[in-house]
């Protein structure tokens, strides 16, 4: 399981989000010049697409793996296949974000579209307010579980294969 950051949504966080050490960064939307700063700053990054023309414009930037957002209130898995259809050829990847949760989450990572799923139900705000770090640890650790289980072993692993941004 890896950990990336969001939402990056200017230049200036780009910059902060590499220097923290980031493993990579996400966005809502698909602004070019944020590819571009992640790109110049080694950032593995995915911007969010949710539609045919969102995912040309994230293709004229080189980037082949996106985040669909919201996915959920959006469709789901099944918009998503729907959607990704005419690039099937291009190999694109998805990270599902928006609606996702423990007990939906298992459709999407057994799919071959989806590289990664992530959402806030590992972290959320208040676990984290109250500093409830052991009920955060176990939420990731089932989280983990789940994956090893779906993907026998090699959860996550194609997330930054090959490729100086997501």
């Amino acid at each position: 399981m890896m950990a990336g950051v969001g939402t990056v949504l200017t230049t200036s966080q780009v910059a902060e989000v590499a220097a923290a050490g980031a493993a990579f960064g996400v966005a809502p939307g698909m602004n070019p010049r944020v590819v571009l700063a992640a790109q110049q700053a080694g950032l593995p990054f995915a911007p969010g697409v949710l539609t045919p023309s969102d995912i040309e414009q994230a293709l004229e930037q080189d980037c082949r793996l996106l985040k669909f957002f919201p996915a959920e209130p959006a469709g789901g898995l099944p918009y998503l296949k729907n959607m990704a259809a005419p690039y099937a050829h291009l190999n694109l990847r998805f990270i599902p974000l928006g609606g996702l949760d423990a007990h939906n989450a298992e459709p999407y990572l057994a799919d071959p579209l989806i590289a990664a799923v992530g959402g806030s139900w590992i972290a959320p705000r208040e676990l984290v307010r109250q500093r409830q770090w052991q009920k955060i640890a176990e939420n990731a650790r089932h989280s983990a579980e789940a994956v090893r289980r779906i993907r026998n072993g090699t959860p996550g692993k194609q997330l930054l294969s090959g490729s100086k941004h997501l």
